[in-house]
């Protein structure tokens, strides 16, 4: 796990990019598809993308970036749940 956290925080420029344009598309996605969106399709990428966001923050040490990204991972999961008929 330390490799991996090591190539994360060396690289998390480019990976917090990444999250950053993740998060950017799928709300675009919602916004110009409305209800005709794949709504669970749109959390799950949702959730990807404040894990990514989450992980590099953790690494930083950055609490705030952390706690927010943290609750865009429960809301995605409450989200994905939804989506899925089961809450």
């Amino acid at each position: 796990m330390n490799s991996i956290n090591v190539f994360v925080a060396s690289h998390s420029r480019s990976i917090e990019m990444t999250g950053v344009l993740m998060r950017i598309f799928s709300f675009s996605l919602v916004s110009w598809l409305g209800e005709a969106s794949p709504f669970l399709f749109v959390w799950i990428f949702n959730s990807v993308d404040a894990i990514i966001l989450s992980w590099t923050a953790i690494l930083k040490k950055d609490r705030a970036y952390t706690l927010l990204n943290a609750f865009w991972i429960a809301v995605g999961f409450v989200g994905i749940l939804r989506s899925l008929g089961w809450i």
